[in-house]
């Protein structure tokens, strides 16, 4: 039988499946209002058919009201709309659900992109030995990150996973169960996590997920291309943010840093002792079946925190001789399950995950300042008094010479003292873990080679006298720091000390460049090709001093954040970007969408893996011809002067702040960190995180971050005349192509008739027209650039599930419009009903959840 085209199998697997699941659920009577299931779908059409009459939300709910339910009383209304919200979100969890367990029908598990055709590619264009090589040095890491952009409790995860299975398996007495107990189980946190809860979140996809697919897809590798020889190079791993990450969260403390690298050993030494034990089973052979017992009681000690003498080399070392044992006397029997756990141990040592650190260039600063001060006023030398009062240059050359130690108990400031400590935790991490488990320290809002030279010298001074075994990382985010980004790194590659550093760590240098926070400064065509050019730059620079460099990027789920179609985004970048790793941030809601199943994270590494290779190996000239680069500077030089007019607009700030749901993202407890940087009282742009910034214009359906600027850009070279140009760049450059795919999902995602009310309003309607132009713009310009006659048209089964999940929270964000006007209003009153303001309030804080999760397919 033919395969199905991908858009049958997703109608016949997900949409199908979701409306016989969803009937079930509906019925299912969770509270004492036995007619919720009953009144959403009424509420569902009355949405939908007022909003096609142009209606506003406040309307459509008086409507739904009048018509359905007129004898309720106004407490009685609101409840059901809360009711409304329980269900939506519940929804959603069903879809994810759904969804999950269609993965490996929906998608071609061994179509383009995967490892399987990779091989079969290159085995056919005689390349195999080039692949080989190229794989020796490759390497994609996945960094997870505790970035507040999804809502589900652990224990709501736990139902998704077994949800998915019973969905496979069309357990129906087990389906209805787990929907019962979705129901029942809360999504609200009436605390905010601590960062070491946000660790133990994604210490289960580690567990769960990453243990299993990275060991499949590596045991692949070997089998399959290498034909079973060791291979030095890992290939993949994981990094790992929360407990590390302390870039405006001051939570994070040198006791949860530790506390997160001790669970992340626990919890890689539990899944090893699982393996052993699955292993000994099977393995009850003469001198193997004695020394499997002993490994299996080390790890034990180790899991309970017992006194053990094992170490991870003695470990392997065992390993690999009980593997001798049994291809030379037992005829290889179970080798390759041996072999599969020695691979794992070779992925993922004692440490599971590497541990990175993060903190702003600004507190290092003042940490810095602090700790010099400190040594001066105790009569050191290791600083001259005059030190603050020398040009910078000259500061760059003490910190680069710096010898000696401090001691902390010098050290009054708390908070000072708490990031010196930080740098001593991560030289104990490296003792009880490996090296690997911490040796990289990101500096964010990287401006200058004196930002990194602070980070050095403190490194040096508080606990690597010795040996700096710590990889420090820039991380360049705004536009002119991206501009200036190759000149800070052409300094420090000429330091002679930082050069010696560099070549000490095998002459590598980890650049991180932020794709969120870039694309809210810059507009999102800007963000992309400031962060290309950078790049480029970058590249040629460090080639020039012998040092590969290796880009970290910085990306969220949406293309607002730098997500969108990250692998098509890889395969696109041709040879003048350094590419021998991939390595990214994953977060919130795509780690569960990308990641989350076996399937699906299997088949996205898949996916970066053959993309990072993809773009060496293809035979296709990459090149941006001069031609093009002329255009695609134009454009996003046009988009980013859009964009910043828009910033500038004097009613920008006062929109987000009074007609989005910026405000209530503090409120939510998803994260533990605070939702803006500053201690300012007001709103301040530079304050705002690039999530709730981001996240904001979502709950809107506006979108702004994702498009804004690209239909003026467009619009130029149609007005001139010239579309034939900008035509000519989509159809030759797939960095081009990428860009504008990504951001036609950000308009797909745009439903412009849910705030159309705005229009009207005295103080913001201007505004509100503005955007709504500038979507206009961007969608017909994009549709006339990529002759589609609708949005994401080559994508069907992606546009599909869009729409799917778009429609189930459509009532969603018609509640949460509506609560924000009724709180408007309520305002204006003479007399202010505190009481109605907070139901109101929490109305649109408990709206934000569903619409959040129905979102993970951004990625």
């Amino acid at each position: 039988m033919p395969t199905q085209p991908k858009l049958t199998r997703f109608n016949q697997n997900v949409l199908s499946k979701y409306q016989i699941y969803n009937s079930i659920f509906m019925t299912l009577p969770f509270d004492t209002v036995t007619k919720t299931g009953a009144l959403l779908p009424l509420f569902h059409e009355t949405c939908h058919k007022g909003f096609e009459n142009r209606d506003d939300p406040t309307t459509i709910v008086n409507t739904f009201f009048d018509k359905y339910q007129a004898r309720r009383s106004s407490e009685s209304q609101i409840n059901l709309l809360f009711r409304f919200i329980q269900y939506i979100e519940r929804q959603v969890v069903l879809f994810d659900a759904i969804e999950d367990a269609a993965f490996p029908i929906v998608n071609n598990m061994d179509g383009i992109g995967t490892l399987r055709s990779l091989k079969e590619t290159v085995t056919a264009d005689n390349k195999l030995e080039t692949l080989k090589k190229y794989l020796e040095e490759f390497k994609v890491r996945i960094v997870l990150t505790a970035h507040p952009t999804q809502f589900y409790p652990g224990s709501v995860l736990g139902i998704i996973t077994d949800l998915t299975e019973a969905i496979r398996q069309n357990d129906l007495l087990k389906i209805n169960d787990l929907l019962a107990q979705l129901g029942k189980t809360p999504f609200f946190k009436h605390k905010k996590p601590t960062p070491y809860d946000e660790a133990i979140s994604l210490i289960w996809y580690l567990q769960n997920v990453f243990y299993k697919s990275f060991g499949d897809i590596y045991d692949y590798i070997q089998q399959n291309i290498f034909e079973g020889e060791h291979i030095d190079n890992s290939i993949i791993n994981v990094g790992f943010w929360p407990g590390g990450d302390r870039d405006g969260n001051p939570f994070v403390t040198p006791e949860i840093t530790l506390k997160v690298a001790d669970r992340l050993k626990n919890s890689i030494v539990k899944s090893y002792y699982g393996s052993i034990r699955e292993l000994k089973r099977k393995l009850t052979f003469q001198g193997v079946e004695e020394r499997m017992a002993h490994l299996e009681q080390e790890l034990y000690n180790l899991v309970i925190e017992k006194p053990s003498d094992l170490t991870l080399d003695f470990f392997v070392s065992e390993l690999k001789a009980i593997k001798s044992i049994v291809r030379a006397k037992h005829q290889s029997l179970y080798a390759d399950e041996l072999n599969s756990l020695i691979n794992k141990t070779h992925l993922f040592g004692f440490h599971f995950a590497n541990l990175d650190i993060r903190q702003d260039s600004r507190k290092h600063a003042q940490f810095f300042n602090d700790m010099v001060n400190a040594l001066i006023e105790s009569g050191s030398s290791i600083f001259p008094k005059n030190y603050h009062d020398l040009p910078e240059n000259e500061q760059i050359e003490i910190l680069s010479k710096v010898e000696g130690s401090i001691d902390l108990s010098l050290i009054k400031d708390e908070e000072t003292l708490m990031a010196l400590e930080t740098m001593k935790a991560i030289k104990t991490i490296q003792e009880q873990n490996g090296e690997a488990a911490a040796n990289r320290y990101i500096i964010s809002n990287n401006q200058t080679t004196l930002n990194v030279m602070q980070l050095f010298a403190m490194l040096k001074l508080v606990a690597f006298q010795d040996d700096l075994t710590v990889d420090i990382g820039p991380l360049f985010e705004t536009i002119t720091d991206l501009e200036n980004a190759p000149k800070v790194m052409a300094e420090l590659y000429a330091n002679p000390e930082y050069a010696a550093h560099l070549k000490a760590r095998g002459n590598k240098q980890t650049i991180m460049l932020g794709f969120s926070d870039g694309t809210k400064d810059g507009g999102y065509l800007m963000a992309n090709w400031a962060i290309f050019k950078a790049k480029e730059n970058l590249t040629k620079v460090s080639r020039e001093n012998g040092i590969k460099v290796i880009f970290f990027d910085g990306r969220g789920g949406p293309p607002a954040r730098g997500g969108g179609k990250t692998h098509n985004f890889y395969a696109s970048l041709g040879p003048t970007i350094e590419d021998k790793e991939v390595q990214l941030t994953i977060q919130g809601q795509t780690i569960s969408s990308n990641f989350g199943t076996l399937e699906s994270s299997q088949y996205n590494l898949e996916q970066l893996i053959s993309s990072g290779i993809d773009n060496s190996l293809s035979e296709v000239d990459l090149t941006m011809h001069p031609e093009n680069r002329k255009v695609m500077t134009d454009l996003a030089e046009r988009s980013y002067e859009a964009y910043a007019a828009f910033k500038a607009h004097p009613k920008f700030i006062s929109y987000l702040e009074h007609m989005s749901t910026l405000k209530y993202y503090a409120k939510t407890n998803i994260g533990s960190r605070p939702s803006k940087r500053g201690k300012s009282e007001g709103l301040i742009f530079e304050d705002l995180r690039a999530i709730p910034f981001v996240g904001s214009w979502s709950q809107l359906k506006q979108n702004v971050p994702g498009f804004f600027g690209v239909g003026t850009a467009l619009k130029h070279y149609e007005d001139a005349g010239e579309f034939d140009k900008v035509q000519e760049l989509f159809k030759t450059s797939n960095f081009f192509k990428t860009l504008i795919e990504n951001s036609m999902m950000s308009l797909s995602k745009s439903f412009f008739d849910l705030t159309r009310y705005m229009s009207e309003d005295e103080e913001y309607g201007e505004f509100w027209n503005l955007i709504n132009e500038e979507y206009e713009t961007s969608k017909r310009l994009i549709l006339k650039l990529t002759g589609y006659t609708e949005l994401m048209q080559e994508e069907p089964s992606g546009k599909a599930s869009i729409a799917m999940r778009e429609s189930i929270v459509l009532p969603l964000l018609t509640i949460q419009q509506y609560a924000l006007k009724k709180i408007q209003e309520l305002e204006k009153a003479e007399v202010r009903d505190e009481e109605q303001i907070k139901i109101f309030e929490k109305m649109v804080t408990r709206s934000l959840f569903g619409n959040i999760n129905a979102s993970r397919n951004s990625a």
